[in-house]
């Protein structure tokens, strides 16, 4: 029994980590292939944002160069009670088919929502203030709906290179992630998007709740649970630039906590109407218990005897320490590529033990934006 903590975290972090990765590799070889071809519905982009007038011209200027036949777009930018120059700057591109809605500040859900009442296309592109998109993105997700099996398809959100060793760590997590989505999507569907780039049907979207945290986990869920599949597609690229680990902290504690509340809004995905069951429980789900797997390490540590206590208790001071000492330690030593990245796990997991405050606040308090500003740019 003295070991029973200690052996059940190790198995738990073992488990989500490592061999459901594996697993993952191995079940994805047998692939449900989406039959992509050239398809051209008409297409909503819908853009909130919320002061972002720093990035608005240019986000503009990327949706109006995207290759894809204009007359088949429309564009709407909902201003979420935008204090700033946003509402005039969308305003200049009236004559380029750019349509602007204001809104009460309300938060992202709702501004989707005015968006969505007044979308008519029959596919909506969800996109993001801060992110420029690939010309040819468009044209890559609406190919993924020539087959009806498609309900909704994200695209891929690329972090340019890191300048030190911090942003590199933060972008090897983002690799990881890639990872596992791309062999989730083989399979059937990833239980989500990526809210700087992503389009669902729009017979499949409904109106969404106040307050919700993850627009692109709840939307594309509603596609899922219709019996559709949600797909990742790689070539359908946004750009991103990379994120300190102070920002990326804020952004996982929102995005975990997300996923404690689309849990209060969709029950089957713990049961067994889930047909992607494991995996939301390897990963989704499982990502939210990593911190505590890791107490029981720690506690269970201390229960161990002699000299198990010394190894596991050495080898847990060593990972903690480098990872308390990085802020210190030079970049240009090679310790720094061990430290940077055990900094990165650390933060990443207090961040997914904060998210479980949801339970005790309110979801509006977890909008804290990764630039500083409050241009309701997401991703998960």
């Amino acid at each position: 029994m003295i070991w029973l903590p200690f052996l059940t975290g190790t198995a738990g972090i073992l488990y989500i980590l490592v061999l459901f990765p594996i697993w993952l590799g191995w079940r994805s070889r047998r692939e449900a292939v989406v039959k992509t071809a050239p398809y051209s519905p008409t297409v909503s982009v819908i853009l909130p944002v919320r002061n972002g007038e720093r990035w608005l011209d240019n986000k503009l200027a990327s949706i109006l160069s995207l290759e894809y036949p204009r007359n088949l777009v429309e564009t709407i930018v909902v201003s979420d009670g935008s204090t700033d120059a946003s509402a005039a700057i969308a305003a200049r591109y009236a004559d380029r088919g750019v349509v602007c809605i204001e809104v009460p500040q309300g938060g992202k859900s709702l501004a989707l929502n005015a968006g969505l009442q007044a979308a008519t296309g029959e596919i909506l592109f969800f996109t993001d203030v801060r992110q420029p998109l690939d010309s040819a993105c468009l044209r890559f997700l609406t190919a993924c709906f020539a087959d009806p099996v498609v309900g909704a398809a994200s695209g891929e959100l690329v972090i340019r290179k890191g300048e030190n060793q911090e942003q590199q760590s933060v972008g090897l997590y983002w690799t990881y992630e890639k990872w596992i989505r791309r062999r989730l999507s083989r399979i059937d569907s990833v239980m989500g998007a990526t809210g700087a780039i992503y389009a669902m049907r729009r017979d499949l979207a409904r109106p969404m709740p106040a307050g919700i945290l993850l627009d692109d986990v709840y939307l594309p869920l509603l596609a899922f649970f219709a019996g559709k599949r949600v797909i990742f597609e790689e070539r359908a690229i946004a750009y991103d630039d990379p994120t300190s680990l102070d920002t990326e902290f804020s952004r996982k504690v929102r995005t975990q906590a997300g996923v404690y509340q689309i849990l209060g809004y969709f029950p089957q995905l713990l049961g067994p109407s889930n047909r992607m069951w494991l995996s939301f429980i390897s990963h989704k789900f499982g990502r939210l218990l990593l911190p505590y797997f890791l107490l029981l390490i720690a506690g269970g540590t201390f229960l161990l005897p002699w000299p198990w206590i010394a190894l596991a208790g050495g080898g847990q001071a060593l990972v903690y320490g480098l990872a308390l000492l990085d802020p210190a330690i030079p970049e240009p030593w090679a310790v720094k590529r061990i430290s940077s990245p055990a900094r990165t796990f650390i933060v990443l997991m207090a961040a997914s033990f904060w998210a479980g405050s949801i339970l005790f606040r309110s979801s509006s308090s977890f909008w804290k934006q990764a630039t500083g500003s409050n241009s309701l740019g997401t991703g998960q």
